[in-house]
């Protein structure tokens, strides 16, 4: 429950940015902005109660906090499919109403459809997810008790973007934050800051502002606007001006004089404040960022910002996260962006949909230009009903995301044509009929950023940029032929920029024998247009090995960043993502072509990148996951370090193997890779970076080889060890009848408990999966302990029926 006091004095100045929202100053008579957090002490029925009257009686609601997704848990569980159908949300509000403010519900995010009640009445509604909207609630409250209701839907329906053949969960519920705004009666609802005529000498900014209430506002009335510098907080601009002055309610700034460029580097923000005055009394006040920047694509060449070549260095992100959903909160959504650029990433689509505002509000602050997507995924063109929902959500998202420095392409959707839901939906003139009327919309709301799209062949010269579809190595072609591919490509689409490219790869799973670039097939039979060509690809046939992803993205890494005339490309994708399509996957319901591990921990991949784009010294030897191998004797063995240190040394059980110069681009690993002779049992790794002679940087890594090679699987063998965190790592491992661990076992392995403690589930990830694919035959589980008791698991599959643990927690 929530209850705030709305009188203020001239005396008191109250200021409070969030999002774009603040406070101001105003007399005891008025009302000041305030915008306050409600996520905490909600009411949840999971329940698809129709009649609202009924709602209130239920006896089966929980407590929760927001964000919220009731698709936490079933997501990624072993059950096909997840739960889409409708739930209730309730909370309480209790305040002290005023006759002369307006009283509105900010919703970031509400998947995919809500109504919202207040006090039994129906306060207003909204259709689509993804992106936020208002609901102005101001003639449905009362003073004291205000009995809130949200009606939330995620079920099937086809007249709403994305489609529900998207390669990616549609989690339903309240899974972004809310706030109440408490306004003035006269207010600015909306101010959009627009820079134009930018350079190194001067900038332009103009300003224009929605208002609630306009009918009110006579020449008593005035606007102030500032823009101030972000170090200094001093005042470089502003202006003035009269109510009956303004025309089409915007202002146009006085030039600023030498700005500074906001950058990857530099993300050099400036506030503007935007004020409205009444008889020099201040009645309302709202703070934006702002930037100043300029960019331009060579035709069929590179990208420039600022005047100055830059390679987009990007990735791609979905929402979501282990044990949470989609319901993540700021701090896990900024964790994840300042991952990003830790990795030395400057771009990142956003794939495929608007993402909570603290993703947009980081990219801004850290310096990551943002391809912002419309949730049109797949399902191809649908009905009327279904383009007034795509156009409607489009306008909102550029309306509510315009401010945002970091934006520099509005994507119009991915995969368009791909799996229609409507009759004649992949219909090509259609689309490209409205693919056209979609643009002009995007460029008539902000004819300063770019349109794009990706995999839409028809249409691709209907945009500013254009992405086909490039898998080299992984859907179809080698790795090796990117180059080929790359250059086609760009002598054919002016504006180039390549979105996806990548593969899966199961932590914990190696090979020494990892495919090669040459593939199976001769190279030049192997380039490709998009991923349906129809050769043998190693999506279905590989082995979903580390080394593998390394040795693609290595390579890809090596062509793009040697390439004088390369725009730029994205990733696929930074981290693994639930999808209801994959459930054969080596985690089942879970896209593990991610960079990181559906909780946030570095595969060996990660660190291919950061050797590449990082300015932070390290040194990586692959793999800190691999360290039982085998292998004849006097058999040399390939070792590589990934690292950004100008030289590397390596160091095997005390021995120096030499110093290398790191030469970008040099297969594999820059040429910092090593032949190495391993002596059977333990051996130590140590590899250390070098800059001017010295070590600034090192990196161990033990490995426990064998000469004798594993005969046939015979038994699981069944362990544990404490972790740090308290729960216990239920070990896995499939042993020959040697008691040799079998490296090459990788079939599914299934846990279960009785007894006391619990396993940890449905997290889609290396240690808390109930059934997982073997990496090298090995799988793992987390148990949290119980006090007392017994707690037995049992690990077994189709071949294997079962090996079990006992634990005694009365003995530990």
């Amino acid at each position: 429950m929530i209850s705030f006091n709305i009188t203020t004095t001239l005396l008191t100045l109250l200021f409070t940015l969030y999002n774009g929202f603040c406070y101001s100053q105003s007399s005891d008579s008025d009302i000041v902005r305030k915008i306050e957090n409600i996520n905490s002490d909600w009411l949840y029925l999971e329940k698809n109660t129709p009649l609202l009257s009924e709602v209130n009686n239920q006896r089966d609601w929980q407590s929760i906090d927001l964000p919220h997704t009731w698709n936490q848990w079933d997501a990624v569980d072993n059950t096909p499919g997840y739960r889409r159908d409708v739930s209730w949300y309730k909370k309480e509000l209790h305040l002290d109403k005023s006759n002369v403010a307006q009283y509105v519900l900010y919703f970031e995010g509400i998947n995919i459809s809500s109504v919202i009640y207040i006090n039994g009445k129906e306060a207003g509604q909204h259709i689509g997810g993804y992106v936020g909207f208002e609901i102005d609630i101001t003639d449905y409250i009362k003073n004291g008790k205000n009995n809130l209701l949200v009606k939330v839907d995620n079920s099937y329906n086809r007249d709403v973007i994305p489609s529900q053949k998207a390669d990616f969960f549609i989690y339903g519920g309240i899974t972004r934050d809310v706030w109440l705004k408490t306004l003035p009666k006269v207010n600015m609802s909306r101010i959009k800051v627009s820079t134009y005529e930018v350079s190194e000498s001067s900038a332009a900014t103009s300003i224009k502002i929605n208002f609630h209430n306009e009918q009110e506002l006579d020449k008593s009335y005035a606007l102030r606007c500032k823009i101030l510098d972000p170090i200094t907080r001093k005042v470089i601009c502003q202006k003035e001006i009269k109510w009956n002055d303004i025309k089409e309610k915007s202002l146009k700034l006085p030039i600023i004089k030498d700005p500074k460029l906001w950058s990857p580097d530099n993300p050099y923000l400036y506030t503007v404040t935007t004020e409205l005055l009444k008889d020099n009394r201040l009645i309302d006040r709202i703070e934006e960022k702002t930037r100043y920047r300029y960019f331009r694509f060579e035709p069929h060449g590179a990208f420039f910002l600022n005047g100055e070549r830059l390679i987009l260095r990007g990735t791609h992100r979905h929402e979501e996260h282990a044990g949470y959903g989609s319901a993540m909160s700021n701090d896990q959504h900024r964790k994840d962006i300042e991952q990003i650029k830790g990795i030395g990433a400057n771009f990142l689509r956003l794939g495929h949909y608007p993402q909570d505002p603290e993703v947009y509000k980081a990219c801004d602050e850290l310096g990551i230009i943002v391809w912002d997507e419309l949730p049109w995924c797949r399902g191809g063109i649908g009905e009327s009903t279904w383009r007034s929902n795509t156009e409607r959500l489009l306008r909102e998202q550029i309306t509510q995301n315009y401010n945002h420095p970091s934006i520099l392409f509005w994507s119009l959707g991915n995969e368009i044509y791909w799996l229609p839901d409507f009759e004649n939906g992949d219909d090509t003139e259609e689309l490209n009929n409205y693919v056209r009327k979609l643009n002009n919309i995007a460029h008539e709301l902000n004819n300063s950023r770019m349109t794009a799209i990706r995999k839409f062949y028809s249409g691709a010269n209907l945009v500013d940029v254009f992405s086909p579809s490039i898998w080299s190595g992984w859907y179809a072609g080698v790795y090796t032929n990117y180059e080929n591919t790359l250059k086609e490509n760009q002598e054919k689409y002016p504006n180039f920029l390549h979105m996806e490219y990548g593969g899966s790869s199961h932590v914990g799973r190696h090979t020494e024998n990892p495919i090669t670039g040459e593939g199976s097939l001769n190279e030049d039979d192997w380039a490709e247009v998009s991923n349906q060509v129809n050769v043998e690809n190693i999506a279905k046939n590989g082995d979903w090995t580390e080394n593998y992803i390394v040795d693609l993205f290595d390579w890809y890494l090596g062509v793009t960043e040697n390439n004088t005339t390369f725009s730029g490309n994205a990733q696929w994708t930074f981290k693994d993502f639930g999808t209801p399509l994959r459930p054969e996957n080596a985690i089942p319901y879970l896209n593990q072509k991610g960079l990181v591990d559906r909780a946030g921990n570095p595969k060996d991949a990660y660190y291919v990148f950061k050797s590449y784009w990082s300015k932070e010294p390290f040194t990586y030897i692959e793999s800190h996951t691999w360290t039982e191998r085998q292998g004849p004797k006097d058999k040399l063995r390939n070792v590589s370090v990934f690292s950004n240190c100008s030289h590397v040394e390596l160091i095997h059980k005390g021995e120096s193997l030499g110093k290398k110069k790191r030469v970008s681009g040099d297969f594999p690993a820059c040429g910092l890779n090593w032949d190495i002779n391993f002596y059977e049992g333990q051996n130590e790794l140590i590899a250390h970076g070098y800059e001017d002679g010295n070590i600034i940087t090192s990196d161990t890594l033990h490995v426990n080889y064998s000469y004798n090679i594993s005969g046939k699987a015979d038994h699981v063998a069944l362990a544990y060890k404490k972790l740090d965190n308290g729960n216990y790592l239920i070990e896995a491992t499939m042993k020959d009848k040697e008691n040799r661990r079998v490296l090459d076992y990788e079939e599914y392995l299934y846990f279960s408990l009785n007894g006391t403690g619990e396993l940890l589930v449905n997290y889609g990830t290396p240690t808390r999966s109930q059934v997982i694919e073997m990496a090298n035959g090995y799988a793992v589980i987390e148990l949290i302990p119980a006090e007392h008791g017994k707690a037995i698991i049992e690990a077994r599959n189709q071949d294997f029926k079962g090996s079990f643990l006992i634990i005694d927690f009365d003995k530990k």
